[in-house]
């Protein structure tokens, strides 16, 4: 047993060398050591590990620790053999150790040699450790990232469901679950599954002071953009997320020629490699890890300076704690993520397969998501009322260390729409989630309104002069205010908050932020027609917009054939003197800026002296030769006649992928020969019909295309007909 005269500060010294605990370690730490079972929600960074590292040091017997990753248990392991004189002080007991290696860690915990045994789960329900571990003296059982049990936590593992059993089929041990990131919904799932609904919790606070939190429109241009935020931090450690494999091999390499130092990482590299790039980058051999969420869980690297978001997480939860490795150290963490909802799209499609109970979940917890991107609030406020916290977004620690508050968004009166929100839930029985709040206020009667006759209730519809954006702006505006709440029990379903009812009664002033407005524009990409930093020059624009129409007119072409608007907005923005400057705006290339570009750069030139304007040293980002492999591939296979359909399994495209690689081909100005594939689709007069229609059409965007042929023409046909269009006309 543990000394009762030991003193946890002389302990602590002793151990880790610390003076002092920080937070709320203490308190858990005497929890622990006075056998209860105790729950603890604490942020990355607010020292969670030493939690049950310094009760299990303290205490006789061994003290399980339940554990995710491989990496992580190394990790902790060394750190832990790195205070203590005896090796055998700590172990890992998983797939990766051989019979010897396993026989070894087993004599170590017989003779009382093992202060913590780090287990993964699986590797905990296998009888034979088992029927070991029952004979053994066990001090207690730590579940470390213990929102894994959780269907509503961001990496819910099924194995971690069975945990108590197996528990207790080992022994009735006081359990420790920890965990960086839950939610309200997530904290009861925790204790409900480990059956521990009497530990003492400790919650610490969620709010990281020294992190930066700033979102940005995702453009063709992200990766231009982040080789430029990179290069401002030279020599400063930073960590980049992708969603896919690919994507994280695609940047790692776009970083590396552009004299990056960085390396990828993710589950498909063999384990030597994850390894031995983990390892370069806490040695600090590289600056920055591109990587799937695979990395980083218990990577204890204080210095990381940045971490960027390459695609938006499927959870806040995911996004907290990923963002939580930046600032460790209580220096400076800025966390960058790209937003699109196409990437939320994605993600809604890859959990299509997925059982309907799953995907509700996966929905309501992207929803979250794109409220936090999209949001024009204090993004710490919304991300701390997220985890049930409240904050003062005036007096707050960090108060200002975002992009909505660094550049505040206009606001504007709406205690009337609030007041009429608040009306519209109480009368419909608090029983809806937001989408059918808001269908009920914009009079839009789906089925399920229609079954509960909704639609004949005198406030249908009574909030139509609005869009259905701002109604679902306005209920996550007053959700962080704290008029209504979200029922844990029917995730999702909004109920009144107390001071709802007040309101109703006696309506105050309500300000509302308004929110980004992210327009699709037709490649895929996103803009937002919000100012800010970065803006283009208006004066420029204009000049150019009308330079853009005399030249289409001389050429005989729509002016979107000359150059796209998202073109001229970045020669309003960078400045282009050259042929060569032109070829390297947004969406020109070498083609165009030959055909189009002579009389552009002589105005822009003319304009910049003009003007006396200090031109931005343009970053150049050199490519890989990925894109400009396949650009050459399908301009030599369409040349070939073959196939688009073969084209594209070639090289692994789905069709639609292929599309967009061949407008990307006819936008910046390389001609493409794929009348063989029209001519296999579409008789002579239908194509003619629809080439006449782009020369005299004012856009070339599909959907406007579609709604003027009511149905006539696929939108695949369409898009194909336009490549073809401005192959012929542009180029």
């Amino acid at each position: 047993m543990q000394n009762p005269n030991v003193d946890l500060n002389d302990a602590l010294k002793k151990y880790f060398g610390f003076d002092n605990f920080i937070g709320l370690q203490k308190v858990v730490i005497e929890s622990i050591l006075s056998k209860s079972d105790t729950f603890v929600i604490m942020p990355t960074g607010g020292g969670k590990s030493l939690c049950y590292q310094l009760p299990a040091l303290l205490q006789e017997g061994t003290a399980i620790v339940v554990s995710p990753l491989i990496a992580l248990m190394k990790n902790q392991v060394d750190a832990i053999r790195g205070v203590s004189e005896n090796h055998g002080v700590a172990h890992v007991l998983n797939s990766s150790l051989n019979k010897g290696e396993i026989r070894q860690v087993m004599s170590d915990i017989e003779n009382g040699i093992t202060k913590l045994l780090y287990v993964a789960p699986e590797s905990l329900a296998k009888q034979d450790y088992t029927d070991f571990l029952r004979k053994q003296n066990i001090s207690f059982v730590a579940v470390d990232e213990a929102h894994c049990i959780s269907e509503w936590g961001h990496d819910f593992r099924p194995e971690y469901r069975n945990l108590r059993n197996i528990i207790n089929e080992i022994d009735d041990v006081p359990i420790i679950g920890l965990t960086a990131t839950a939610t309200e919904k997530v904290e009861e799932d925790i204790l409900k599954t480990l059956r521990m609904s009497d530990a003492n919790t400790f919650k610490a606070s969620f709010n990281r002071p020294n992190l930066f939190y700033d979102v940005r429109p995702k453009t063709k241009d992200v990766q231009k953009d982040i080789i430029r935020f990179v290069k401002g931090y030279p020599s400063k450690s930073g960590i980049i997320y992708c969603l896919s494999r690919k994507k994280v091999e695609e940047v790692a390499q776009v970083l590396q020629v552009n004299g990056i130092k960085a390396v990828p990482y993710h589950a498909g590299l063999d384990a030597k490699t994850r390894a031995r790039h983990q390892d370069m980058f806490l040695m600090e051999d590289i600056d920055v890890v591109v990587a799937t969420i695979a990395f980083g869980m218990g990577i204890d690297k204080p210095d990381v300076r940045f971490v960027i978001h390459h695609d938006i997480p499927k959870s806040l939860e995911s996004y907290y704690q990923e963002t939580g490795r930046a600032g460790r150290d209580g220096g400076e963490g800025y966390c960058l993520a790209y937003y699109s909802y196409d990437d939320i799209e994605k993600l809604e499609k890859f959990l299509s397969g997925k059982p309907v109970a799953e995907q509700e979940i996966g929905h309501a917890l992207l929803q979250e998501v794109v409220g936090y991107a999209e949001t024009s609030m204090s993004r710490r406020k919304y991300l701390l009322h997220y985890f049930g916290e409240e904050f003062d977004d005036k007096k707050g620690l960090g108060a200002d260390m975002d992009d909505n508050m660094r550049n505040p968004k206009q606001k504007k009166e709406a205690k009337d729409e609030v007041k009429l929100l608040l009306e519209v839930v109480r009368d419909t029985n608090q029983q809806y989630k937001s989408k059918n709040i808001v269908n009920t206020l914009i009079g839009n009667a789906n089925a399920m309104l229609k079954s509960h006759k909704m639609d004949q209730k005198d406030f249908f519809g009574k909030g139509q002069e609005y869009q259905p954006l701002y109604w679902m702006a306005l209920i996550r505006q007053v959700l962080v205010a704290g008029y209504l709440r979200k029922e844990i029990e029917q995730y999702g379903v909004i109920k009144l908050a107390p001071r709802a009812k007040i309101f109703i009664e006696n309506p105050t002033s309500f300000m509302m932020s308004e929110d980004h407005v992210y327009d699709e524009v037709d490649d895929g990409s996103i803009v937002t027609n919000t100012k800010g930093g970065g803006a283009s020059d208006e004066k420029l624009m204009k000049i150019l917009k009308g330079l853009q129409k005399t030249v289409a007119k001389k050429h005989n072409v729509p002016p979107y054939a000359v150059f796209q608007e998202p073109s001229l907005e970045d020669m309003a923005l960078k400045y282009p003197i050259t042929i060569e400057e032109l070829s390297k705006v947004y969406g020109v290339g070498e083609g165009k800026a030959n055909k189009f570009g002579k009389e552009f750069v002589a105005l822009i030139s003319n304009y910049v002296e003009e003007n006396d304007i200090l031109r931005p040293d343009d970053l150049v980002v050199k490519s890989t030769g990925v894109n400009s492999a396949l650009k050459l591939f399908i301009i030599q296979n369409t040349d070939r006649k073959i196939p688009l359909e073969d084209i594209a399994k070639s090289k692994g495209l789905a069709f639609d992928e292929l599309i967009k690689e061949m407008q990307r081909i006819v936008y910046s100005g390389t001609k493409l020969k794929i009348n063989y594939a029209l001519d296999e689709i579409l008789d002579e007069e239908q194509q003619e019909e629809i080439f006449d229609y782009f020369l005299e059409s004012e856009t070339d965007k599909i959907e406007v295309a579609l709604d003027e042929f009511e149905g006539d023409y696929e939108e695949e046909e369409m898009r194909l007909m336009r490549i073809n269009f401005l192959s012929e006309v542009a180029n």
